[in-house]
């Protein structure tokens, strides 16, 4: 079992400094997304049990905004409510990648499809540039600034397609398949760089059957990578977090 010291800062985000927005946010607004961040690079862990007041005293949020957050988070499929103790943060198992990455394969090869000569190339370009960095496994920030770069490249190509409705539901899905990236850092594997370059001209060039084959083909390494890390440490799927430790 892996165990995950937590060392909250509530001032900081993944893509930030949280304090630039909070006064923008009501307090629900603010826990949810200080929660959902953490919930999805793994700082909650798959499996940990987690209650209002343990979150609370973490998060700095009174237990009503906790509370509403969860909700919200339960919908998301990110937590799951257990009577009489608290709340569950959604464990990973290998149904879990399946159904993830089955759901990409019949969605974003498609995307890709429709978004080809239509995507913002300087904007591809630069998170591909991102992506073919190498970051430093030791280094929480750099993964995560790193797996935040994947899952925009990602969208910003959905988001090419003029579908909003596919647009939110696929930033829904890339926040689970970011939360497996960062389970499979935490099993102690480092994620290979992740250019996209080929994928990148198709896109620019409007080739979209070249970028459909591209993408699809991504996809299916990225399942079986995924799976096979997986069934080599089951055991750390059963992670706990001493939540405020």
């Amino acid at each position: 079992m892996i165990m995950i010291c937590y060392c909250h800062n509530s001032t900081r985000s993944s893509g930030g400094n949280l304090t630039l927005h909070i006064r923008d946010m009501s307090q629900t607004d603010a826990a949810y997304i200080a929660i959902r961040r953490d919930v999805v690079s793994c700082r909650l862990a798959p499996g940990a049990e987690i209650t209002e007041q343990e979150l609370s005293a973490v998060y700095g949020f009174g237990k009503t905004p906790i509370r509403e957050a969860l909700g919200r988070l339960a919908k998301d499929g990110l937590v799951r409510a257990v009577p009489r103790r608290g709340y569950l943060v959604t464990p990973i198992n290998i149904k879990d990648v399946q159904d993830i990455f089955e759901l990409r394969s019949m969605l974003e090869p498609k995307a890709a499809r429709l978004a080809a000569g239509r995507v913002d190339g300087e904007e591809l370009r630069y998170l591909d540039e991102i992506l073919r960095a190498a970051y430093r496994a030791v280094d929480w920030e750099t993964s995560v600034e790193f797996l935040q770069a994947h899952t925009d490249f990602h969208l910003a190509i959905v988001r090419a397609t003029g579908n909003e409705r596919l647009v939110s539901f696929t930033a829904q899905l890339l926040s689970e398949v970011e939360r497996l990236l960062h389970a499979q850092i935490v099993m102690g594997f480092r994620l290979s760089a992740m250019g996209h370059g080929d994928l990148v001209d198709a896109l620019v060039t409007g080739d979209g059957e070249k970028a459909a084959q591209i993408c699809a083909a991504q996809i299916e390494t990225d399942r079986n990578r995924a799976i096979a890390n997986i069934l080599a440490n089951s055991e750390s799927l059963s992670l706990h977090l001493p939540v405020g430790a």
